[in-house]
């Protein structure tokens, strides 16, 4: 069990989300005092309801006593409904902050937090974490302002009546201490490993729609539809396990007061048999005990709630405790003033994933508004280039420079507003086609649109669309080809207009007639820009000005294509496997 469950949460969750709201939270404590008190003040109202009304037959009594009635259970019903209302609120406000919040601190964080940590696990994390901490505070803070509050009073009443029956009605509640504690100690626990297994039944769906057609095509619905049953009844073992822990703690409740009632009413009766007592003072004793378990009751139930919440939010709080690794300089150097006119200038460049060299001393040079092609076998360090030139990833030794500024020495947003990529996976978003264009940019005019729909060679297919650019792509753009997808990521490029571009092999899903036009748009683009191509087919940079071959994390050649061809080498190998019948 993480150690993490442990660790004091509400402070945390006080200081950064219910104290704006400690206005509220104090005009619903008042209603639910006010409301707790009204079962002390029904339990005290027995007393002259049996002995002057029933017994007495006192007539005046008869009225102030209904009104007295009428008007707790009326006071009740206003205060309830309102604090109600006022903690559901907060509640919901909390809950949906900590979403944003969450959101907004994972756009924080490094690439390698999301290889780690899968999408579902996430979303998790995002929507049932919150959404089942939150659902807490109503309780729990009710159980402080209310039912605290009317176990006070009902006590009050009950010592009034008699003390001793009091203590003999109380006197196991002692004995709940030891098992309580324990209980919670274990729903803690297998709260936090239920919500573990929650995160990767969410994780595992995630994999399963997403992966649905190699499923099929692999016939593995009924491996697949295995998996998941075993994670589902792994799931609902602790899940169990949580909801008996839970339960046990309001049915220790119900057995000490089982006990205390037949004490009471053993050593009680014998007392109004002889005259000792009246009926009125025994029901109003008997009504205020019986009510006193009740909030007991549910204090001893938000304890078994509190111990499941706290594990989720034990969850939140680890993902706001992960910190970026790559940020912006404290004191930001400014981006280079004409990008336009700056070399890429890369000097001995290291870099490990896991352990494993990607870079490995790779040195070259990018001359500013020229085309600059990396080409090598798969794993040679071509995209790991592109990571490093953009932050996604830091290197572990070696410069990289842009027009002679260290990229890491520039804001990530200034150095990331250089560049625009079109990369092989052309990654969508469930939104209309304008939107999977735009993204961040505003104020485009549609003289502009059109402008790039037509270099992207989108036009007609626009055209053709029953709603035109606000058309939904569907998850992932899953209603786009694949070469129509290759071609908005080349319209949101286009539109961009960075001084830089990065293409990783930007042309790869297109049929022969569109890959033409839209080549002829991108030469067209890349004049007066520096260009870095990612190169699988070596027929799309025959035309570079600078052909960098790489191997094994290293720059082993660099030159025209002419220059490579005659020199032999790699590249002359790679071109022959590729033209050489």
């Amino acid at each position: 069990m993480s150690q993490d469950v442990n660790r004091p949460v509400f402070g945390w969750v006080w200081g950064n989300y219910l104290r704006r709201y400690r206005g509220l939270i104090l005009v619903a404590f008042l209603l639910m005092a006010i409301e707790g008190a009204t079962l002390g003040g029904l339990s005290y109202l027995m007393k002259p309801m049996f002995d002057d009304v029933f017994i007495a037959g006192d007539q005046s009594a008869v009225g102030w006593v209904a009104l007295a009635i009428a008007g707790i259970f009326l006071l009740r019903a206003v205060t309830a409904f309102s604090h109600r209302v006022i903690m559901e609120g907060v509640g919901l406000q909390v809950s949906t902050a900590m979403q944003r919040d969450m959101v907004g601190h994972f756009l924080t964080l490094d690439s390698a937090y999301f290889q780690t940590n899968p999408p579902g696990t996430l979303i998790e994390r995002v929507r049932g974490d919150t959404t089942q901490a939150n659902s807490i505070w109503a309780t729990v803070l009710g159980a402080a302002g209310r039912d605290l509050v009317a176990l006070i009073a009902l006590l009050a009443v009950a010592i009034s009546v008699d003390p001793v029956w009091t203590l003999i009605a109380v006197a196991g509640v002692p004995l709940l201490i030891g098992p309580v504690g324990g209980l919670l100690r274990f729903v803690r626990g297998v709260s936090f490993a239920a919500r573990e297994r929650a995160a990767r039944l969410s994780t595992r769906l995630d994999e399963i729609f997403h992966g649905m057609n190699t499923i099929k095509l692999n016939t593995a619905e009924d491996h697949e539809h295995g998996r998941f049953g075993d994670m589902v009844r792994d799931f609902r073992r602790f899940e169990r396990r949580s909801l008996i822990g839970r339960a046990a703690v309001p049915g220790l409740i119900d057995v000490v007061a089982a006990l205390g009632f037949a004490g009471v009413i053993y050593y009680g009766g014998g007392q109004i048999v002889s005259g000792d007592k009246t009926v009125g003072e025994f029901m109003s004793f008997f009504t205020a005990m019986g009510l006193i378990f009740d909030p007991l009751r549910r204090l001893a139930n938000v304890t078994g709630a509190w111990a499941s919440a706290r594990s989720s939010l034990a969850r939140i709080r680890q993902v706001f405790e992960a910190v970026p690794g790559i940020t912006s300089p404290a004191a930001p150097t400014p981006a280079p003033a004409d990008p336009a006119a700056a070399d890429i200038v890369l000097s001995d460049v290291v870099l490990r994933y896991k352990g494993q060299p990607a870079l490995n001393g790779a040195s070259f040079t990018a001359r500013a508004g020229e085309t600059t092609a990396l080409v090598g076998a798969s794993g040679a360090g071509k995209s790991s280039v592109f990571n490093v030139l953009t932050r996604l990833v830091d290197v572990e030794s070696g410069s990289v420079s842009v027009g002679g500024a260290p990229i890491d020495a520039v804001t990530l947003t200034d150095l990331r507003r250089l560049y625009a990529v079109v990369s092989q996976d052309a990654p969508m978003f469930d939104e209309s086609l304008r939107s999977n264009i735009l993204l961040a940019e505003k104020d485009v005019s549609d003289a502009r649109m059109a402008e790039v729909l037509e270099a992207a060679h989108l036009t007609d297919f626009v055209r053709s669309l029953p709603d035109g650019l606000d058309t939904q792509v569907g998850p992932r753009g899953g209603q786009l080809s694949g070469g129509q997808r290759q071609r908005v990521a080349i319209a949101r490029a286009l539109l961009r207009e960075a001084p830089i571009l990065l293409l990783d092999e930007a042309t790869s899903a297109l049929d022969a007639e569109s890959e033409v036009r839209v080549q002829a748009a991108l030469d067209a683009l890349s004049k007066d820009r520096t260009t870095l191509v990612i190169a699988h087919r070596l027929a799309t940079v025959r035309a570079a000005d600078k052909i960098v071959v790489m191997d094994a994390g290293r720059v082993v050649d660099e030159g025209r294509h002419d220059d490579l061809l005659a020199r032999g080498g790699i590249y002359a190998r790679l071109h022959a496997l590729q033209f050489d019948d």
